[in-house]
């Protein structure tokens, strides 16, 4: 069992820049591939960015390519999500989530999500 655990959010001017953490307990994570995901009210959660366990592979949503990084330290059992350049289009609940395949169907483990809002 692996448990997931986001911190990091909060609210930042749009231009500004946030790091969200995921740190895991239960389980070594490295392997598991690692996701974040966000959802806004009203819409269904949207795939943001993924790492491979080893981190030698990367997935990111076209609307954040150039502008979030997706990183993982497995000594320190913790996934991160850099987000620079914030806009308010990337205010949502950020989810981490944890799988043993780098694109699964869906994934096996998730985190109880953390607000991230971006003010104009």
């Amino acid at each position: 069992q692996v448990q997931l655990v986001e911190s990091g959010g909060g609210l930042v001017q749009a231009g500004g820049s946030l790091r969200l953490s995921c740190a895991a307990s239960g389980h070594s994570i490295s392997p598991y591939a690692m996701g974040w995901f966000r959802q806004t009210p009203g819409k269904e959660r949207e795939f943001v960015a993924t790492i491979s366990g080893s981190g030698s592979s990367t997935s990111y949503v076209d609307s954040v390519k150039g502008r979030f990084t997706i990183s993982r330290d497995n000594a320190k059992n913790t996934m991160y999500l850099q987000m620079n350049s914030l806009k308010p289009e990337d205010t949502a609940v950020y989810y981490c989530a944890a799988d043993r395949f780098y694109y699964p169907t869906s994934y096996q483990y998730w985190g109880q999500g953390i607000q991230v809002t971006v003010s104009s």
